[in-house]
C-alpha cells in the first residue's frame, strides 16, 4: 500500500471505498498505484521472464512484471472468465490458441505506431493483422538422458525401437509440443515429406499407438517429465523445448538433440489483452519482447529463433538444420477433435 493512503483518515477511507467499489475494488486501485501488470504465459518461462525481462523492464519503466505461467490454454480460459474485466494485461501463448483467442475478441490488435518493434520482424512472425506477434521461437527436438544414451537421439523414427520399452516420456496432445509427435508418425507412417504428412492425421494416430509399449507416461506438466529425465528413470522425452532443456545441460545429465529428419519451430506468440488494465506498459512490454537488444539478452537462455532481423541468429544449432513449421490454422481448427481422440487412444 503507497504512503499516500496510509495518510488517509477513516472517515476518508470509508468515503472512499464507496467510490473503489464502482470502479471494480479498492484492491485493484492499489494495484493499479503500484505500477505493475500480470502476464500469463508458459511454465517454463518463468526464470527468464522473471529474471532478464522484468529486470530490464523494471529499470526502465519503473513497473513491476507479475508473471503467472501456466499452460496456453489455461490463459486462453482466465480471458474467457475474466471478459468483462480482465485482470491481464499481456499474453504469451502458442499460435493456434492465439487463433481461439482472436476469434472471441479477447485480443487488441498491436500497430507499429503502438509497436515500433513490430515493422522490424521477419516475414510470417506478425498474424491476423497485428493481433499478434512471435517474439522468440522455441525449436522442438529430441531430450535424452546424456548417461542412458550417451550416443544421443540421432532420429525421430528411433523412437519406435523396441529398446526403449518403458523409457520414453511423451507430452499429450493438449501440450502444444505434442503436435510434433504426432506429425512425425503421420510421416513415418506414410512415407510423405513432413509438410504434406502433417495433414495425414489418421496415419498418425494409428502410427503412434504402436509407440505405447515404449512409453513410461505422458505428461502434461513439463517440470514433471523434466524429473523423470534428469533422474534417468526415462531415457528421452521426444518433442520437447529447447527453451526448457538447454539451459539445464550444464546442471543434469540432459541434452538437446536435432534429429536428422529436421526439428519443429514452435511459434511462440506475444498479444494484448482487450480491455487489459495499464495498456501504456503493456504495449511497452510487447515491444521490449520484439527488440534485437532483448532478443539477444535472451539467445542463452533460451536457445530460441529470434523474430526481429536485426537480432542475432540462432546458437546451438547446424547452419543447415531441416526447420519444420506447422500449419497452425489447420491445428486450430481440427485440434478438439485430435485431444479428444487422443485421451481415447493413448489412455495408459
Amino acid at each position: 500500500m503507497s504512503n499516500d493512503l496510509t495518510t488517509f483518515s477513516r472517515r476518508r477511507l470509508l468515503v472512499g471505498t464507496a467510490a473503489a467499489a464502482a470502479l471494480g475494488g479498492f484492491p485493484a486501485i492499489v494495484r493499479a498505484q503500484a505500477k505493475e501488470i500480470v502476464v500469463g504465459g508458459a511454465a517454463g518461462f518463468a526464470p527468464w521472464m522473471n529474471g532478464t525481462v522484468a529486470q530490464a523492464f523494471e529499470a526502465k519503466y519503473k513497473t513491476k512484471i507479475v508473471y503467472e505461467g501456466s499452460r496456453s490454454l489455461v490463459n486462453l480460459e482466465k480471458m474467457q472468465k475474466n471478459k468483462d474485466k480482465q485482470y491481464l494485461s499481456v499474453v504469451m501463448m502458442d499460435d493456434p490458441v492465439m487463433i481461439l483467442a482472436v476469434k472471441e475478441g479477447l485480443l487488441e490488435a498491436l500497430t507499429p505506431a503502438t509497436v515500433p518493434n513490430l515493422a522490424k520482424l521477419r516475414p510470417g512472425t506478425v498474424h491476423m493483422d497485428g493481433m499478434w506477434a512471435n517474439y522468440l521461437q522455441p525449436w522442438q527436438g529430441i531430450a535424452y538422458n546424456t548417461k542412458a544414451l550417451a550416443g544421443g537421439f540421432p532420429a525421430w523414427a528411433d523412437m519406435y525401437d523396441p529398446k526403449f520399452k518403458g523409457r520414453l516420456v511423451i507430452p499429450s496432445l493438449q501440450n502444444t509440443e505434442g503436435l510434433a509427435n504426432l506429425v512425425m508418425a503421420a510421416a513415418i507412417e506414410t512415407g510423405k515429406p513432413i509438410d504434406q504428412a502433417q495433414f495425414e492425421i489418421e496415419a498418425g494416430f494409428k502410427k503412434i499407438k504402436t509407440l505405447k509399449p515404449n512409453i513410461l507416461t505422458i505428461y502434461t506438466q513439463i517440470p514433471q517429465a523434466m524429473n523423470l529425465l534428469e533422474q534417468g528413470e526415462a531415457w528421452a522425452i521426444p518433442s520437447q523445448f529447447s527453451s526448457v532443456v538447454i539451459p539445464r545441460e550444464k546442471e543434469a545429465p540432459i541434452k538437446m538433440s536435432a534429429p536428422k529428419e529436421g526439428i519443429f519451430v514452435g511459434p511462440a506468440g506475444v498479444c494484448l489483452v482487450k480491455g487489459g488494465p495499464n495498456k501504456e506498459m503493456a504495449l511497452a512490454l510487447i515491444d521490449m519482447l520484439l527488440s534485437a537488444e532483448l532478443q539477444d539478452k535472451l539467445q542463452p537462455e533460451t536457445y530460441a529463433f529470434p523474430s526481429n532481423t536485426a537480432a542475432k541468429p540462432p546458437v546451438g544449432l547446424a547452419a543447415d538444420v531441416k526447420v519444420h513449421n506447422l500449419d497452425w490454422a489447420f491445428v486450430a481448427k481440427e485440434r478438439g477433435e485430435w485431444v479428444k481422440r487422443w485421451d481415447r487412444d493413448m489412455a495408459m
